[in-house]
Parts: structure tokens; sequence; C-alpha cells
């Protein structure tokens, strides 16, 4: 699980390592769910065949997938991860799923909870190469019920890691250890336009020599 990580903000890193640029100012430099951070999707337009739309697009939404029906934000405390294993038949993620609603959450470092001393301490863990992670996961679009505004948000998809050799290490010791998706470099295009039959083919783990911890 991951409920805590460190958006990438730098412009000309988005545009290097994902090919999109132009963040809105004032976007916190450390999420939790609920929060408000960047996440890449296939293009609106990117299937009208007009070679001058680019393949993606930036856009930013909440850290917790809120699903259409939901009546308020709150089940995003619930929602800022998905299993893969079930995130086709869960209510919250279904929809998102079926209709291939695949994004990037391009981030700096995600943070997991060490718990080999004892007690829990948080530790920040990043891509051994120094590039950005582009995080696996699923969008939606939420429309308030209160004014209709809408809300995008996103959220991580995650699979079993009992047997990864860096992060077996991580959550307390009785529990299920589990990872978020970190795609390789040149699977972005490829899983923005995956169909729902292909989507798992792209949940796999990262190597774990290529992960380290960071101060």
């Amino acid at each position: 699980m991951c409920s805590h990580f460190d958006p990438l903000l730098d412009n000309a890193k988005l545009e290097t390592y994902f090919g999109v640029s132009q963040l809105p100012l004032g976007l916190k430099t450390s999420l939790w769910p609920g929060y408000v951070g960047p996440f890449i999707r296939k293009h609106e337009f990117a299937d009208v065949g007009d070679d001058a739309v680019p393949f993606s697009e930036l856009l930013v939404g909440s850290f917790g997938l809120i699903p259409h029906w939901a009546k308020d934000t709150k089940i995003v405390r619930k929602t800022y991860n998905a299993r893969s294993e079930t995130a086709d038949s869960k209510p919250s993620f279904r929809d998102a799923w079926k209709k291939s609603q695949h994004c990037i959450i391009p981030a700096e470092a995600i943070y997991e909870p060490d718990w080999r001393s004892g007690v829990a301490i948080p530790t920040r863990i990043v891509r051994s190469d120094g590039k950005p992670m582009g995080i696996a996961g699923l969008w939606s679009v939420w429309k308030n019920p209160q004014d209709c505004k809408e809300l995008y948000s996103f959220t991580m998809l995650t699979i079993n890691a009992d047997e990864h050799d860096f992060m077996k290490h991580y959550h307390k010791p009785q529990d299920e250890k589990r990872m978020i998706v970190i795609l390789q470099d040149d699977q972005y295009k490829d899983w923005l336009f995956a169909s729902p039959v292909d989507t798992r083919q792209f949940l796999n783990e990262y190597p774990a020599g290529m992960m380290r911890v960071s101060t």
C-alpha cells in the first residue's frame, strides 16, 4: 500500500520523462489521500486521428478515486490504492477498469513503513537511477451533487510483494506485503492505451535492484 508520496512537480522533468508539462501553481509537494496532485491520462482527443494531438495530457485530481456514485469525497480514505486482483470487480474501481481509464502518477518518491526495528519508521523510496517513478493507476471524474462541479481523482494500482526482495521488508511482519505498480519507461504510452483485456500484463513487480532508500 502507498498512502503518502512526493509528486513530480518540476515541469522540465515532466516534459523530459513524460512528455507533458504546464502544471498549475500551488500544488503540495507531499501528498496524502484527499490532497490534489498531478496525473497523466490518454489525451481526450487522442483517437481523432490528428497527428497534432499528443497522446497524453496532464491533469490534477484528488489522491483517492471518487466513483461517480459517491455522495461526497470521504471515500478517498479507502480508495487511494486499488488491489489489482479485485479492481475489475470492486464497485469503487470497476467502472474505471472496464473503461480503461488508465493513468500514470508521476512521483519523485513514495513512503512506506519499515517495521524491522519493531516500530514503524516512515521510509522514503526512490528509483535507484534517479529518474521519477511512473506509477500505474486508474482515474475517474466525479460531479459534486451540491454545485455540479467536476473533480478528477486517481488511485494507485497495487500487487502482492511477499517475495519481492526489496518491498517485502515493509509493513507489519504479519501483514501481506503490497507494492505499487511502477511502470517501465517504455511502457507509458502502451499503458495509457491498453484495453481492459490487456491491463493485467502491465501489473508486474518493479525490479528490486532499481529501488533504494533515500533521505
